[in-house]
C-alpha cells in the first residue's frame, strides 16, 4: 500500500497542513521544515496523487492543443512554442492530431473537456461552434490558433493569410508569370480560402494574368508530387508558368513530381512558391520560395491568450494578427 500524506506528516513530525504547504507552497515553510518534509517523502516512497488534486482543484495543470496535422513541420513548431510557453507556467500541452477531420476534432475537445483542462488551443478545421459552446459552458477557455470562426467571440491568434496569398502571387507576377495555378487542400479549411482569396485580390491588378485553381484532398507531399507529375504531363502551352502552394509541404511534392520525376525545369518553365517557409523549403533541391509565419510566435501567443481568458473569464476576446513575411529563393528567381 503507499504511503499516504498522514504517513509523511507523522514521520516528518509535522502537520498534514504542513505537508500540504511543502508540496504546494514550499516559499511558506521553514527551509529546515521543507527539507525534513523532503526526507519524509523520499524515504517513504510517497507519490503524490495529482489526479485527486485536480479533482478538488476544479482544474488540471494540462493544456490542450489540437492542430490540423502533426506531421506538418509548421505545427510541430506552433506545439514547441505552446510548450516552452507552457512550461514557465507549469502547464503540460497534450498535443492532439485532428488530421484535417472534423469529427477527430470534436473527439479531441470532448475528451479536453471531460478531462477538465486548464484550457484549449485549437486550429480549427470544423466552422462547426457546437463543441466549442459545450468547452464554454464547462468554463474552459479556449484560444483558436492560426484561424477563427467569424461570428464567435474566441480569441484567436493567427497571420494574416490573405497578406500572405497577395503576396505570394504579387511576387509571382512580378517575375513576369501570368498563367498561375493555386495548389491546394480542401478549400473548407479557413487558411486555404483565405490564401485563395488573396491571390485572387492581387490577379486583380494584372488583367492578362489568369488563375487555375487545383484542389487536392491532403495538404501533404504525396499529394503535391501527383499535381506536378500531372503537370509534367501536360503539354508545355497548357501548363502555368508558376504555381502558389497552399502550404510548403505541398510545394516540395510539386517540385519532386514536376522537376525530379518530370521534365520541368523549375524556375525556368515552373516557378512555384509555397507557404509557412518550414525547414524543408530551404533544404529542397531547388530551395523553396515560401510565406514566412513565426509559428513559434504563435504557439506562445496562443498562450498567453488563453492565461488572459482562464484569469478573466467574460473579458472582450482579443484578436491577434502577425503579418507574413515573403521569403525569395532559386525556385522563383529568375
Amino acid at each position: 500500500m503507499s504511503a499516504s500524506v498522514k504517513d509523511v506528516a507523522a514521520a516528518a513530525a509535522v502537520s498534514v497542513g504542513t505537508v500540504s504547504n511543502v508540496l504546494n507552497r514550499p516559499e511558506k515553510v521553514a527551509p529546515e521544515t521543507v527539507a525534513r518534509v523532503h526526507r519524509a517523502i523520499e524515504s517513504l516512497g510517497f507519490v503524490r496523487n495529482d489526479a485527486a488534486r485536480q479533482l478538488r482543484a476544479g482544474r488540471s495543470r494540462s493544456i490542450g492543443l489540437v492542430v490540423l496535422d502533426t506531421a506538418n513541420p509548421f505545427f510541430a513548431e506552433v506545439a514547441r512554442g505552446a510548450e516552452e510557453r507552457a512550461a514557465r507556467d507549469g502547464l503540460a500541452v497534450l498535443l492532439g492530431n485532428s488530421d484535417q477531420n472534423a469529427q477527430r476534432e470534436s473527439a479531441y475537445l470532448d475528451l479536453f473537456r471531460e478531462q477538465r483542462v486548464h484550457g484549449v488551443l485549437l486550429t480549427p478545421r470544423d466552422l462547426d461552434p457546437a463543441p466549442l459552446r459545450r468547452l464554454a459552458l464547462a468554463g474552459i477557455p479556449l484560444v483558436l490558433v492560426d484561424g477563427d470562426i467569424p461570428g464567435e467571440q474566441i480569441p484567436s491568434v493567427a497571420v494574416d493569410d490573405v497578406q500572405g496569398g497577395y503576396a505570394a502571387v504579387e511576387h509571382l507576377l512580378a517575375r513576369g508569370r501570368r498563367r498561375i495555378a493555386f495548389v491546394a487542400g480542401p478549400l473548407t479549411i479557413r487558411q486555404v480560402s483565405d490564401r485563395l482569396a488573396g491571390a485572387r485580390r492581387a490577379l486583380e491588378t494584372a488583367p492578362d494574368a489568369a488563375l487555375e485553381v487545383i484542389e487536392t484532398t491532403a495538404l501533404t507531399v504525396l499529394a503535391g508530387r501527383a499535381v506536378g507529375e500531372q503537370l509534367a504531363l501536360r503539354a508545355p502551352a497548357d501548363r502555368p508558368d508558376a504555381v502558389f502552394c497552399a502550404n510548403d509541404l505541398l510545394a516540395v511534392g510539386v517540385l519532386q513530381g514536376a522537376a525530379i520525376l518530370g521534365d520541368i525545369r523549375v524556375p525556368q518553365d515552373l516557378a512555384i512558391i509555397g507557404y509557412d517557409d518550414i525547414d524543408f523549403a530551404q533544404a529542397a533541391v531547388v530551395p523553396l520560395s515560401s510565406i514566412r509565419q513565426p509559428a513559434r510566435e504563435i504557439g506562445a501567443t496562443a498562450v498567453d491568450l488563453l492565461r488572459e481568458a482562464a484569469a478573466a473569464p467574460g473579458s472582450p476576446a482579443r484578436h491577434v494578427r502577425f503579418s507574413p513575411e515573403l521569403v525569395v529563393r532559386a525556385s522563383t528567381q529568375a
